[in-house]
């Protein structure tokens, strides 16, 4: 009796033992979904997972990580989204623009979905309910971009004294035009006339910007719009031929050589969307994790293209600058 007593014991181990070890391999961990159009900068997603790392989620030890990147193809999103959905993830971060949230928002209902530098009003688009009780299963990080523009305005006005006429480089693809209220006011306390100029792919740009120095535009205002960011060195390479002073949002486009950027630190969002996910994960209702905007902003400048424009930057915006590129 003993020894088949022991022998039962001993198989109940091992059923036991393999069972749980069979848990641990179809997925008990949990998982992230990253919905994204394109890769970014390396230090936007280290950014991310150190912000992870901080609070105790490490990428293949405490959780599993799915990365579903589109490569710039908008059209790929919908189906990388459903991936993420048959794979089961816990959470979506749907990173950088309207396109990724859009597809994360329309194959899921139910899960947690964590949006980070979305430029979109998400109220106004029905995304949300209000900042601080989103309600529905979307929460996260915006851009903010009715903050930014006026102050863009005022540096573009800096750089070149007596700017009276501004461009704005706008994507038709992402919905029609709408002039922020603040830009407007701010453009009219400055006297500066706004032209918007539409473009719906790279092949418009050359005309777009050729337009605008046809209208004696003396800078150019654009968004962060995926198209931009896709095409920035083309962007740069055509605002240089036309002898055109730029400001974007985005570091990336002093880098491809656009005189400046002002907007939120990049790092900073995604390093802060690992807290949403970590309340999420950790059971919190994502329609009650508020909205947030961004607290951290940076002034890129590109010395190099400004003396390629002719332009002398003012010192005392130099000493304002977060990053000075010679």
């Amino acid at each position: 009796m003993r020894r088949i007593g022991l022998a039962v014991a001993l198989a109940l181990s091992f059923t036991l033992m393999s069972l749980d070890a069979e848990g641990q391999q179809s997925g008990k961990m949990p998982r992230i979904g990253v919905l994204g159009i394109s890769g970014g900068p390396q230090i936007v997603a280290e950014s991310f997972l150190q912000g992870l790392r901080d609070l105790g989620w490490v990428d293949g030890q405490t959780v599993i990580i799915e990365r579903r990147i589109a490569e710039g193809r908008e059209e790929r999103l919908p189906a990388l989204a459903a991936e993420l959905i048959h794979l089961k993830v816990d959470v979506i971060l749907a990173a950088g623009g309207p396109a990724s949230l859009n597809a994360a928002r329309d194959a899921t209902k139910t899960i947690p979905i964590v949006m980070v530098a979305s430029s979109r009003d998400p109220i106004g688009a029905g995304l949300i309910k209000s900042y601080a009780r989103p309600g529905g299963n979307i929460t996260g990080l915006v851009t903010a971009p009715e903050e930014l523009t006026g102050k863009q305005l005022e540096l573009l006005r800096e750089v070149r004294r007596g700017l009276s006429r501004v461009g704005i480089l706008w994507d038709a693809t992402t919905g029609p035009f709408r002039l922020q209220k603040e830009t407007a006011e701010v453009a009219q306390t400055l006297g500066i006339e706004l032209l918007p100029f539409e473009v719906r792919g790279p092949t418009d740009f050359d005309i777009a910007l050729a337009a605008a120095t046809k209208e004696r535009v003396g800078g150019l205002l654009f968004a962060g719009s995926p198209m931009f960011v896709r095409n920035r060195k083309q962007i740069a390479d055509l605002l240089t031929k036309q002898r055109l002073p730029a400001i974007s949002v985005w570091s990336s486009f002093t880098d491809a050589g656009v005189l400046m950027a002002y907007g939120p630190s990049l790092p900073d969002l995604f390093r802060r969307a690992a807290s949403h996910v970590d309340k999420i994960l950790k059971g919190a209702n994502p329609g009650e994790i508020p909205v947030e905007r961004p607290t951290k902003f940076e002034l890129v400048i590109n010395l190099k293209t400004a003396k390629s424009l002719g332009l002398t930057i003012p010192q005392t915006l130099l000493l304002r600058a977060d990053q000075v590129i010679e």
